[in-house]
């Protein structure tokens, strides 16, 4: 059995071997090739761009691919999305398909652009949208670089955005959000009918989850003179309950815990003063639940 997988070229290319690496999957990839090899057997892959992939992954071209929902909605595609992947190229936040016009213009509101140009690369979404408003308006594709476009090639833009930062740089301002989008792992759904696709994709599920749920999180393990452990253990929070391990020093303890990553410099310093010693920070591959 080989599963086909489409990942994505382009700026989410180099985080999406970044997590298949922490999942336990080595990607090797020419710059120049659209076909990367891996150490599992089972797995055939291959890059496309998000764009494009659900219509591939419709069309039986490959078995499942990632891509964000945002390619989906626009392709209308017939596909399968099995789970959300929470990660991206900056940030852990979902992409939002924003409505933004130049700053101190006289567009308010969607229905103000009535008969104006829109561009951008999300026409299908976006022309739905505009419908659902009821407004007309020219929608143009950008290809490429659509901040830069108003007010002189376009009154307003669609445009995708994690933190605002690149539309703030450009002078402009939003008005509206079109569309909220997370990655997804897509799947044919001629081929989840498959027991042994199914399985090799509910495991790959699995561990990609279990890597994107350790990337905020960090192992603390430390060293507790018994009677400081009443005291180490109310500051420490925890997925569920530290690992208590006694050490050949009777009245010591080691303790062992996962943390959220964000927390731990102001845990450190207060674990010291409790008593704990020997206080390791230690990176996780995957947290498994």
């Amino acid at each position: 059995m080989i599963l086909k997988i489409a990942l994505p070229k382009g700026s989410l290319q180099e985080a999406t071997f970044q997590l298949f690496k922490k999942a336990g999957y080595n990607i090797v990839a020419d710059s120049r090739s659209y076909y990367p090899t891996t150490d599992d057997p089972e797995l055939e892959l291959v890059l496309y761009r998000p764009q494009e992939m659900p219509r591939y992954v419709q069309d039986g071209v490959v078995d499942c691919g990632i891509c964000g929902h945002d390619w989906v909605v626009e392709n209308e595609a017939d596909v399968m999305e099995i789970t959300e992947l929470k990660y991206s190229k900056a940030t852990s936040r979902p992409v939002k398909w924003v409505l933004a016009v130049p700053n101190g213009s006289p567009f308010k509101t969607a229905k103000d652009l009535k008969g104006k140009k829109i561009s951008t690369e999300l026409v299908g979404v976006t022309k739905r949208y505009l419908k659902k408003k009821n407004v007309r308006a020219k929608v143009e594709f950008s290809w490429g670089a659509t901040e830069v476009k108003p007010p002189k090639l376009a009154d307003a833009i669609v445009e995708a955005t994690e933190t605002g930062s690149s539309l703030r740089a450009n002078n402009l301002c939003i008005i509206d959000t079109v569309l909220v989008s997370t990655t997804r792992l897509i799947v044919n759904k001629k081929s989840y009918k498959d027991p042994e696709k199914k399985k090799k994709i509910e495991n790959v599920v699995l561990l990609l989850k279990g890597a994107i749920a350790a990337q905020e999180k960090v192992g603390l393990k430390m060293n507790v003179e018994k009677k400081n452990l009443k005291k180490v253990l109310a500051i420490l929070p925890a997925l569920k309950k530290p690992t208590i391990s006694h050490l050949s020093e009777p009245d010591w303890v080691d303790v062992d815990t996962i943390i959220d990553e964000p927390v731990v410099r102001e845990l450190i310093p207060k674990l010291r003063e409790a008593g704990a010693e020997g206080i390791i920070e230690y990176p996780l591959n995957k947290v498994i639940n």
